[in-house]
């Protein structure tokens, strides 16, 4: 049986785990969290003080823990022609653009930012071949604003799909994120409900697809990733 075949045998399984990505931040705050509370425990003669940081340290730690959630998500239609979401997120563009670093023509562009509250896994949004991946350091401005595209930090993924050409996914720094980490590596095929990436702390997706692709989101609607299906091929 193919990859593929297999994939789409296991569609339908939903499972929720912690990303390996987070675990050593998750451990060293922890750590850190406790060290934390028990000097204001042994320093104070009145509790108040230890459970007000007590306090404060669990809301954190579960917001952190909340963040590095890893839903092991399946597709269970049928992935041809169609771009699932790459991420979770609000849909915050939606326009034609000239994409000049790898098309060099005008494409059409679909944007997802990611909050802090966001699974901030990314999964690939169609089936098809990796073709080329590109870092590039950057800055670090916040990644709703227009200029964030081409002046952050960011990571490029050019995949040819089976019937529709060549599509461009790009993962994004934040004012927050500081590390983008891609999985997706040229040569390999590559197939809905596998991840391509993880970006930490707040982030955005671009996605970049020929003009005249039928859209399926509107602006600030609320997009999940591996599920949501944000365009159709013609």
């Amino acid at each position: 049986m193919s990859q593929l075949g297999k994939i789409k045998n296991i569609r339908k399984i939903k499972q929720i785990r912690l990303h390996h990505e987070g675990t050593s931040t998750l451990i060293g705050s922890l750590v850190l969290l406790i060290v934390a509370n028990a000097i204001v425990y042994y320093s104070f003669q009145t509790k108040v003080p230890f459970f007000c940081v007590c306090t404060v340290s669990v809301v954190l730690y579960a917001i952190m823990t909340n963040f590095f959630r890893c839903p092991m998500r399946f597709y269970g239609g049928d992935t041809k022609d169609i771009v699932v979401a790459p991420a979770d997120g609000k849909v915050v563009v939606i326009e034609e653009v000239d994409e000049n670093e790898f098309f060099h023509d005008r494409r059409l562009m679909i944007s997802i930012f990611m909050s802090l509250v966001n699974v901030h896994a990314n999964w690939f949004p169609v089936d098809g071949y990796v073709k080329k991946v590109t870092h590039e350091n950057g800055n670090f401005h916040k990644a709703f604003l227009p200029k964030a595209s081409m002046e952050n930090e960011r990571s490029t993924i050019v995949i040819t799909t089976p019937n529709n050409g060549d599509i461009l996914i790009r993962q994004i720094a934040g004012a927050v994120a500081r590390r983008i980490v891609t999985y997706a590596r040229a040569g390999e095929e590559c197939y809905i409900d596998e991840h391509l990436g993880f970006i930490k702390f707040g982030s955005r997706v671009d996605i970049f697809l020929p003009v005249g692709t039928e859209i399926c989101v509107k602006l600030g609607q609320s997009a999940v990733g591996n599920n949501t299906i944000i365009a159709k091929f013609k």
